[in-house]
């Protein structure tokens, strides 16, 4: 956000997280991390429970990094547990500074909310009128998507959203309305709330036309690579996504799980996925791309 607003010369530290634009990624690191990004789904989900049930964060700040770049504003969220540091860990290290910053949390539920928090950074850091034209330049993008469609007159299809893949859970928050956006309707919606898990039962019972694969923090890459290698299209060989290879990877950590301004791009991208004969826009495979499934799970 701080970026499309035009401010990353203002900007002096991130988490590790942070790797876009390009400049943000030479920007000094205040978070690290505890769990081993790295690892296969599953055992992401092993770490991420054994912490938190023994009561510690995810995260941690770079308590002396921190005080050292005497920040005057911290934008931070308290969205998802496992992805924010402690707010006790922040707490101590604002103790420690001479000058303390102001802080301003976003917890956002929904593309409005989003595109609200566009505004809020944009009055926070002095640049109120930007925002105002960012967030409305993101609204009209959504809303063009949604027009597109509705002017086709073609039925919507009914998409999975599956937003980690051991243990299965679905996409949440401004998810569903991307996809009712982009001309589909989510089998499992829940706008606004946080993702759920769901169970291999329920999937198979789901009847979606269109599967789109989005674990939270994967690029379509890897996200492509778990999909396959676990072979869980062979677990729903009669789900219609999977016996017509309407199978789809995203890149989720650029275009669907970060709420900021390339959301919008994650709309469009979606609408070229759930009607390729109406979208003009022709994007790269390293965004998205349909995955190939053996022909025992597609039923070809």
């Amino acid at each position: 956000m701080l970026f499309a607003l035009g401010c990353g010369e203002r900007v002096v530290g991130v988490t590790h997280e942070c790797d876009f634009p390009l400049e943000a990624r030479g920007v000094a690191r205040v978070i690290r991390a505890r769990v081993d990004s790295s690892a296969a789904a599953g055992e992401i989900d092993r770490q991420v429970r054994a912490l938190v049930d023994a009561g510690q964060s995810l995260y941690g700040v770079d308590a002396e990094l921190l005080v050292r770049l005497a920040p005057n504003l911290i934008v931070t969220q308290d969205l998802c547990q496992v992805c924010a540091a402690s707010p006790e860990d922040l707490g101590a290290v604002l103790a420690r500074m001479v000058e303390a910053p102001a802080v301003l949390t976003l917890t956002p539920h929904t593309l409005e909310d989003v595109w609200r928090d566009v505004e809020r950074v944009g009055v926070a850091v002095g640049c109120a009128e930007r925002g105002v034209e960012l967030a409305a330049e993101l609204r009209s993008r959504v809303g063009a998507v949604a027009a597109r469609f509705a002017a086709s007159g073609v039925r919507r299809v009914r998409v999975l959203c599956l937003e980690w893949l051991e243990p299965f859970y679905l996409a949440g928050h401004w998810v569903p309305e991307m996809v009712e956006a982009a001309g589909g309707v989510d089998v499992f919606a829940r706008p606004g709330e946080a993702s759920v898990r769901v169970t291999d039962e329920q999937i198979r019972a789901c009847a979606a036309d269109v599967m789109l694969v989005m674990p939270c923090g994967y690029d379509a890459e890897r996200a492509a690579r778990e999909f396959v290698e676990t072979r869980i299209a062979e677990k729903w060989p009669e789900l219609p996504a999977v016996r017509d290879g309407l199978v789809y990877v995203i890149d989720a950590n650029s275009y669907t799980s970060r709420p900021g301004p390339r959301l919008a791009d994650g709309a469009e991208m979606m609408f070229e996925m759930l009607h390729s004969e109406l979208s003009a826009r022709k994007s790269g495979a390293e965004q998205f791309r349909r995955i190939e499934l053996p022909r025992s799970a597609a039923g070809r």
